[in-house]
């Protein structure tokens, strides 16, 4: 079994096959459970969160990178003209793991053109075998029955509002995941943050923070079919705007323990970010402009409690082409990895890679939806996904990103 990763993608005018990531065994008492992860890294309640500082975009749509953060690219011997030119190509490993607190996320208008948003799609490329979970050393309830992903009904505008892709570059390519629009509670009714896996924003122990993240909600909002977005205007495959992520926090754990194939920081595997228009400010929020954002259930329900939770996501694995935005809905099970460690909530579920960082949504105590959960891990063989339970070390990350921004 794996979790779901990030897939590479096609550079602009290229187009290349998306990988899978390599097997990681996850030790239990008597077994193992390789996973591979769905894309994002989270931010530890308990630990200080880490965060990335980014830049934005002139009206004439040209990059501008605040003083502040053309001194610290300086600092590190990137040159900021040549950042925006095509220096974030440039992935020099030792670099990038040693200076994994320093990243820095400046716009780079157009980057994310209809060509390249599309190109991001491709499926993995290598499956990775399924082993028994059956000797885990926490408390693991039986493997669920795959539930069969249902399309969403499109517009996604209007029954999916909170949801969206996730774009964003690493040294293996461009890659994509899913992510959701939530409340922040220094800005009520106009947020602009977005909740994701830990995996899509940071590699984890053996990585730093990925580059030219950028939020797409409602994308390919009318569900067009593949064939009709190669010539579809990016008005149609992005109605929203693209959103670029100034800000990013993820938990200690996830950076310190999480690796491709999910790794000691699963259940901890989830990331906060906060977002700006891509062609500048337009006085309305992301939560404005999108129509709704979700609450965080942060007092996470025991299993037995919840009668059911809803994922939503991209899918970009086979069977699915990742163009189009999928749900599975059923009643959760528990999954432990590590019995030192959170144990975390599976669903049955036939969504694939692409949908990781997807919220997972259930009824909260005033009976409304929230979100409890976000896309994690799964199987190759695409019957289930597990998701972390939100406690205090999420609620520490989603509490560091709306404080630093409850002035602005």
């Amino acid at each position: 079994m794996r979790p779901i990763r990030p897939t590479p993608a096609a550079r602009r005018g290229r187009s290349t096959r998306r990988r899978v990531s390599p097997l990681l065994a996850v030790a239990s008492v008597t077994a193992a459970l390789a996973l591979t992860v769905t894309a994002c890294g989270p931010e530890d309640d308990g630990a200080s969160a880490t965060p990335s500082a980014t830049a934005g975009a002139a009206s004439d749509g040209k990059i501008q990178i605040p003083d502040s953060v053309r001194d610290q690219l300086k600092a590190h011997g990137i040159d900021p003209d040549k950042w925006k030119n095509g220096e974030w190509k440039n992935w020099d490993r030792d670099k990038w793991l040693r200076e994994a607190k320093d990243f820095v996320n400046p716009i780079i208008a157009g980057l994310w053109d209809s060509d390249r948003m599309r190109g991001a799609d491709k499926t993995p490329e290598k499956p990775v075998a399924d082993q028994d979970i059956s000797g885990d050393a926490g408390v693991t309830d039986p493997e669920p029955a795959p539930v069969e992903a249902q399309a969403v009904d499109a517009p996604y505008s209007e029954n999916a509002a909170q949801s969206g892709k996730l774009f964003f570059d690493s040294p293996e390519g461009s890659m994509v995941c899913s992510a959701t629009v939530v409340e922040d509670p220094a800005h009520p009714g106009k947020s602009n943050l977005v909740w994701t896996a830990g995996h899509c924003v940071h590699a984890g122990a053996k990585g730093g923070w990925y580059r030219n993240l950028a939020f797409v909600p409602a994308y390919n909002n009318t569900a067009l079919p593949t064939a009709q977005l190669n010539t579809a205007p990016k008005e149609t495959i992005a109605p929203d705007g693209v959103w670029w992520a100034d800000w990013a926090q993820t938990s200690q754990q996830w950076i310190s323990g999480g690796g491709p194939t999910g790794g000691d920081g699963a259940p901890y595997d989830y990331a906060v970010l906060h977002v700006t228009p891509e062609k500048g400010s337009t006085g309305k929020s992301l939560e404005e402009t999108v129509g709704s954002a979700l609450p965080v259930n942060f007092n996470a329900p025991a299993t037995a409690k919840i009668d059911s939770l809803t994922a939503t996501g991209y899918p970009a694995a086979p069977p699915f082409d990742g163009q189009k935005a999928f749900q599975c809905s059923d009643k959760p099970g528990r999954l432990s990895l590590l019995a030192s460690a959170p144990t975390m909530y599976r669903v049955g579920c036939t969504m694939t890679g692409g949908s990781s960082g997807g919220g997972w949504v259930a009824a909260g105590a005033d009976g409304k939806p929230a979100l409890v959960s976000n896309t994690s891990i799964g199987p190759v063989t695409t019957g289930w996904l597990a998701g972390p339970r939100l406690g205090d070390v999420a609620k520490g990350v989603y509490d560091g990103v709306s404080k630093k921004f409850a002035d602005k």
